[in-house]
């Protein structure tokens, strides 16, 4: 059932274009907000869909990657504005919004700009605020990526994302993926990764209405766990901690998009 209805599609969005990618056949809609990464959705549907293949039977599934033109001074905010305008585009209102990381940064504004949009909120691995150690990170993989140092963003990213027991197992990729990230894909990311450091909805987060589930792992070295301990606490909404996983749990922990359905579905 998972490999049914799968389509790349590709936006227009005025001078330049979105990748989105769609899969399900659910009659209810879950808007997909993925973080910062060199990865992208074009072309990546099937793959997609098979790693968010629980929620194909509910839901008609859109994963939204960021506009491929970006331009300096780029925010949050306006990443979630564009989010807004490619939903319209496809005549999507009401949905079920999951957002990793810095995909959960731009689902809080979602929630709070376009509040018809957004009928539930999940909220994974992310933060409303900066922190010492958020900004810590975020400027040491740009300083990385602006000396082209593909060796050893790859390997911090790899290390500060997942655990211990992730991290050796898989090291023998890390040569892979750096040679895989190209000067261009460095460029983009620094421009991403500033996105990050705008930031700021956690005096915001009151306009907040929707149900909402935060989600995270006690041992995140990103954005910190913290970080999703005080949105849950503004909120009063409902939150799952992992106690041994960190940023990457989404990978990680092979019950969390059940979490995440369970919360959906009730």
């Amino acid at each position: 059932m998972w490999f049914q209805h799968i389509k790349n599609l590709t936006l227009k969005m005025e001078n330049t274009y979105l990748d989105c990618a769609r899969f399900g056949i659910g009659k209810k809609t879950l808007i997909l907000l993925p973080g910062l990464s060199f990865q992208s959705v074009r072309g990546a549907a099937l793959m997609l869909a098979f790693m968010y293949r629980i929620f194909t039977k509910d839901y008609t599934v859109y994963v939204f990657d960021k506009k491929a033109a970006i331009p300096t001074g780029y925010t949050i905010r306006d990443m979630a504005d564009d989010v807004a305008k490619a939903m319209k585009r496809l005549h999507l209102q009401h949905a079920d919004v999951f957002g990793v990381s810095q995909g959960g940064m731009i689902a809080q504004y979602l929630a709070i700009d376009y509040p018809h949009l957004v009928h539930k909120l999940v909220l994974g691995v992310t933060a409303s605020r900066c922190n010492e150690v958020m900004e810590k990170v975020i400027y040491g993989w740009i300083q990385m990526a602006e000396e082209d140092d593909c060796g050893a963003i790859v390997t911090d990213m790899y290390t500060k994302m997942y655990s211990d027991t992730y991290s050796r197992k898989y090291r023998w990729m890390y040569p892979i993926l750096t040679r895989i990230v190209r000067a261009k894909d460095m460029s983009r990311f620094i421009i991403l990764a500033r996105t990050c450091l705008t930031c700021h909805s956690y005096p915001e987060l009151h306009k907040i209405k929707c149900p909402v589930f935060v989600i995270g792992g006690r041992k995140d070295y990103v954005v910190t766990g913290q970080a999703s301990q005080e949105i849950a606490d503004v909120l009063e909404c409902g939150i799952y901690m992992y106690d041994n996983f960190g940023h990457a749990v989404y990978e990680e922990a092979p019950d969390f998009n059940k979490r995440i359905l369970s919360f959906l579905k009730n």
